[in-house]
Order: C-alpha cells, then sequence, then structure tokens
C-alpha cells in the first residue's frame, strides 16, 4: 500500500513539474510567490496555467511537513474592480509525518491585486484524510500575501 502511495506522489510532483517547464504558463504571465498566516504556517505559490485556471501549490510548516497543489478556477464580478478575484479549487495534499497521508483538500478564497506586485488574499482549505485515519477537517483558514513576478499586471478577466 505505502508503494502505491509513493507512486502517486511522485508521479503528481512529475505532472507539477512538467507545467514548470513547459511554456503554457504564459497565458497570464504573474507567477506569484509569499507566505500565508492561518492554522498552519505555509509558503504558497502560484503559477498560470490559462487565463483563468492557475496551479496553486504550498508548503505546510505545522505539526507535520506538507505539501498541497490546487487547481484553481479564477473569476471577477462584472463591473467590479480589475484586481479582486474569486477562486474555486480543489488539490492533492501529501503529509510527511511519521507515516505518509495523502488528502485532498478544496481551496476558496478571495483575492485582490494592488497596483504595484502585491497580491493579498484569504482562503479556506477543507479537505478529506483518505489514508490511515479517513477524516474530515474543517479548518485551515489563512490570510496570503503573495509578491508578483513577471510583468506585475493585475489579473483581468477576458
Amino acid at each position: 500500500m505505502k508503494t502505491k502511495i509513493y507512486r502517486i506522489a511522485i508521479l503528481s510532483l512529475l505532472i507539477i513539474g512538467l507545467e514548470f517547464i513547459s511554456g503554457s504558463a504564459k497565458a497570464q504571465s504573474n507567477w506569484e510567490a509569499g507566505i500565508r498566516f492561518g492554522d498552519v504556517f505555509s509558503f504558497d505559490a502560484t503559477i498560470p496555467l490559462a487565463t483563468r485556471p492557475r496551479l496553486h501549490a504550498a508548503a505546510y510548516f505545522g505539526h507535520d511537513f506538507a505539501v498541497g497543489g490546487y487547481f484553481d478556477w479564477m473569476f471577477t464580478l462584472d463591473g467590479g474592480p480589475d484586481g479582486l478575484k474569486f477562486y474555486p479549487g480543489v488539490g492533492p495534499e501529501f503529509y510527511f509525518g511519521n507515516d505518509l497521508n495523502v488528502g485532498v483538500a478544496g481551496d476558496f478564497g478571495v483575492e485582490y491585486a494592488f497596483d504595484f506586485p502585491l497580491t493579498i488574499g484569504l482562503d479556506w482549505r477543507p479537505g478529506f484524510m483518505i489514508t490511515n485515519e479517513m477524516d474530515f477537517y474543517s479548518g485551515n483558514w489563512g490570510l496570503t500575501a503573495r509578491f508578483r513576478f513577471g510583468e506585475g499586471v493585475r489579473f483581468k478577466a477576458e
């Protein structure tokens, strides 16, 4: 069972790595990296995949070290500010403690991108632990601050 879980984890990381190497991340042109404060501290990054979807990665430092990768769909309000966006997302989480635990989590949030290269946001990441404990967790609220790389252009839906 553990061998199968390790294979799934390695395959997931390879797929994420291929997105970094491919040129598909140029559509939105804004890579972001920063920190997230909440139930646990994490490093947080977003990688654009196209105009609206993006890969949202996090490395958590809490009771156990964990990594998560979420696929987010971004939306704006009609007539709202250019920098304001809402997003639902979903993706796997891998917890490295005494045992490897695998979960799947939602990623729901709101963000605002300023005219200078800073994005702040509030999000919620509830999830299900799939291995070992088979448990639902509803916490994991966080406040995020990320620096925008590249052109520094704020998100605008087409």
